[in-house]
């Protein structure tokens, strides 16, 4: 099977190669000014550059779109009419209702059409990360073929039937987990600190936290721009979160303890309950991976990010351990973390107190609090570009740490997620 690529970035590089490694016949192509460096980078793996889309979808029995998510349109509108008879095509995006649409509406009736998400960055080699492979239009023998594939390069391969169920899964996995830690990023930056120079982010759970936090912000906007505005679903759970977070905090400033306590608990009960088996985060691994130089000076810290997580999927309906089988290691982080922090009473009385009754730390929920209104109302209008500007900003604010954060958190996510 002949494997042509569309869109060369980071993703697309890292398939194609692992498809070279595993002994396909693999070409591609990208923007014209990519290609000297792409043929320099690729051609040890003795993958060709193609002129342009339309060759590679001429030419090849499987065609792979790997382009940002509100590009995918015009160019599959561009290549697509082109399809090879037959040839199965698949995309690479995060979101596929509109993927889904596009393909239905430009390409051949004859093409098998059969798409995948590989759970995972590009810092991550396909072999051992979950893939997510949705047959829509395909004969057996078509599907045979791409689960074969995939199975040859190493991928983990969750079976879902249909993208529906996929775009629900990777709105609570993905959409609203990057919101959340998204939040946090923009708060640290309003409020003009770094979190490992503050004695209220130097305990394990925020380690993870601030990790997690400069993983996501390591890398483009694009990323999470479509997956939290193109995904139908994203917007429902986002604004539950927005709903949540802003519940709990008046709760707080009006020192409402009871009605706090009891909310938080019975969110408990519903996601954390006994029937779960859980992820058990190492406490020693956590607290090992600390940017501070002084992590003795730590205070008890709020984490209203987490309750408010717990809260909005206890209103969602929606029980995070159902959708591990989409998980990625920032959705396992944060389920970890919340988890680690709800089945610790002792940690969670802490947290509630503190967020009821510390004052020293309101500022930063309040920077927190504006933070999730601000994510909430650009995802919720569908700004695409000032959603990238907005995550252009943080990103900006972190700049001399991504790199460090990049490659701790991916230690951090080796060290944690070993089942």
């Amino acid at each position: 099977m002949n494997i042509g690529i569309i869109g060369l970035g980071d993703m697309g590089r890292l398939y194609a190669k692992a498809f070279a490694k595993a002994g396909y016949t693999v070409c591609g192509c990208d923007l014209p000014e990519n290609r000297n460096k792409l043929e320099e980078e690729l051609s040890p793996y003795k993958i060709t550059i193609m002129d342009s889309g339309k060759e590679v979808s001429r030419t090849n029995d499987l065609i792979i779109y790997s382009v940002e998510a509100d590009k995918m349109e015009a160019v599959v509108a561009e290549c697509g009419p082109l399809t090879k008879y037959g040839a199965i095509v698949a995309g690479q995006t995060s979101v596929k209702h509109p993927e889904i649409t596009t393909f239905e509406k430009y390409l051949p009736s004859d093409t098998q059409i059969i798409t995948f998400h590989g759970m995972h960055g590009p810092g991550f080699e396909p072999a051992g990360q979950t893939l997510i492979l949705i047959p829509h239009r395909a004969s057996p023998d078509a599907y045979k073929r791409m689960y074969d594939l995939f199975n040859d390069i190493g991928s983990h391969i969750v079976e879902i039937a249909d993208y529906h169920e996929h775009d629900k899964i990777v709105a609570d996995t993905q959409a609203v987990t990057h919101v959340g830690f998204e939040s946090m990023g923009t708060a640290w930056k309003s409020a003009g600190f770094f979190p490992w120079e503050n004695a209220s982010y130097l305990g394990g759970i925020d380690n993870v936290k601030i990790l997690t936090t400069l993983r996501i912000f390591s890398y483009k906007a694009h990323v999470y721009a479509g997956l939290a505005i193109l995904n139908p679903y994203a917007k429902q759970q986002v604004k539950r979160y927005a709903e949540s977070e802003s519940e709990l905090f008046k709760l707080m400033i009006k020192e409402e303890a009871k009605t706090f306590r009891e909310r938080l608990y019975r969110a408990r009960d519903f996601v954390f309950h006994e029937s779960r088996k859980p992820i058990m985060l190492n406490d020693t691994v956590m607290k090992e991976f600390s940017l501070s130089q002084k992590p003795e000076q730590q205070k008890p810290n709020s984490h209203l990010s987490i309750l408010s997580m717990v809260d909005a999927w206890y209103h969602l309906d929606v029980n995070p351990y159902d959708n591990l089988i989409c998980q990625t290691p920032p959705f396992r982080l944060r389920l970890g973390i919340a988890e680690y922090l709800f089945k610790n009473e002792e940690l969670l009385e802490e947290s509630i107190e503190t967020a009821l009754y510390d004052k020293t730390i309101r500022g930063d929920d309040l920077e927190f609090h504006s933070a999730v209104r601000e994510w909430s109302s650009i995802i919720g209008y569908g700004d695409m570009e000032g959603y990238k500007k907005h995550f252009n900003d943080v990103q900006s604010f972190f700049d001399g740490r991504l790199e460090e954060g990049k490659k701790q958190s991916a230690e951090l996510i080796r060290r944690l997620m070993v089942d």
